[in-house]
């Protein structure tokens, strides 16, 4: 099994790295580019289709994952993992048509430069596709002890599709807006896709073997990504990237055994600057729609912080909040260090948000990929 999830992650990875040049290609002929000005403070002009590539790396590879049973010897064939949920092909026919409609929507939000109303449809469109598909939210696993949260009979039906499409559109929009800096998404992604196939093979009882081959692939993806985004800056991922791995991670948080305390605390510190950024933004009279330079990241950026280092203080926090939920048994042990991590990154939020905000500009969205 081990050779098997490494060469998942290492086809994974090599598709979205050998992809990533021909949709910055597709990127540059159809002039969908982000150039210096406004929130971007980066050099030359740059395709913002690199989603595209990392959507391909992870598609492909999960198809080649449904055909090798038929196309391997029987000897081999039956080392693969099982499939022992008869459900299981149905939430990953979801999970790729989701995130295949995420992409699209991604890509056209990108070209036509979206307001609020049609990105919120898009998410909510998406959102539905997973819930069709059996990814929905019905229990939700307590985090610091056995069994689940609101009983053994979890959600209430009637409380089912709310929280569900909640679940997607506060996804989809954290990682949307976290998308301000080369390499933080794609980090933070490989970061959470190793804390989520940690736990499902060594920490599941028994092993979820089959279903951590989404995680392993979508980590392939997003490190294959990086040399182009991170270490050279040749391409960001754009809405396409953001939407699906927005997408990508709500599913994956619900078809890895209701492991959504985990998605949330390994995206803790993203999801403390979303709150802060709406809580801030109405005390100051703006939309929480509005584009800005008032992110935590932008702000760390004003303050004189280096981009590399802002990268690695997220990439650290994101792994610290993952740490936390795997070597970390006691209810109030788990709980004190959550806690005081949670403190040590309002304290942040708050000297952070001390910088002299930049003025918006006039157009009216939740993507912040745009210049």
């Amino acid at each position: 099994m081990a050779v098997y999830f490494l060469i998942i992650a290492i086809i994974s990875l090599l598709t979205t790295l050998l992809l990533t040049p021909a949709a910055g290609w597709v990127g540059q002929r159809l002039a969908l580019v982000d150039r210096p000005g406004g929130r971007r403070q980066h050099k030359g002009v740059i395709p913002r289709t690199g989603g595209l590539a990392i959507f391909g790396g992870f598609f492909l590879t999960l198809l080649l994952t449904l055909l090798l049973p038929e196309i391997l010897p029987a000897s081999l064939a039956q080392w693969l993992p099982p499939r022992n949920d008869p459900n299981e092909t149905r939430r990953l026919a979801a999970l790729l048509a989701g995130s295949l409609f995420c992409v699209v929507a991604g890509f056209l939000d990108d070209r036509y430069q979206w307001s609020t109303t049609p990105q919120y449809i898009a998410q909510f469109i998406a959102a539905l596709i997973a819930g069709v598909g059996l990814i929905f939210i019905k229990h939700i696993n307590n985090p610091f002890g056995a069994g689940f949260l609101f009983g053994p009979d979890g959600l209430p039906w009637w409380l089912v599709w709310p929280f569900t499409v909640f679940w997607f559109m506060g996804m989809m929009n954290t990682i949307n807006w976290l998308d301000g800096l080369s390499g933080l998404v794609a980090g933070v992604t490989a970061i959470l896709c190793s804390v989520l196939a940690i736990h499902m093979l060594y920490f599941a009882d028994p092993p979820q073997l089959s279903v951590a081959t989404l995680p392993v692939a979508l980590l392939g993806a997003a490190l294959g990504f990086l040399p182009l985004n991170f270490i050279w800056t040749r391409i960001f991922m754009g809405s396409s990237g953001s939407y699906f791995l927005g997408f990508a991670i709500a599913s994956l948080g619900i078809i890895g055994g209701a492991r959504l305390a985990t998605v949330v605390f390994v995206l803790g510190m993203p999801i403390l600057d979303v709150a802060w950024l709406i809580w801030d933004r109405w005390r100051r009279g703006v939309a929480p729609g509005q584009g800005g330079r008032d992110h935590l990241h932008f702000r760390l950026l004003d303050r004189g912080l280096k981009e590399r280092t802002i990268v690695y203080g997220y990439w650290a926090f994101c792994a610290a909040f993952g740490a936390l939920t795997l070597l970390v048994d006691q209810r109030v042990t788990k709980l004190v260090a959550l806690l005081v991590l949670g403190a040590l990154g309002l304290a942040v939020l708050a000297w952070a948000s001390r910088a002299p905000v930049t003025p918006a500009p006039t157009h009216i969205s939740t993507n912040d990929n745009q210049p």
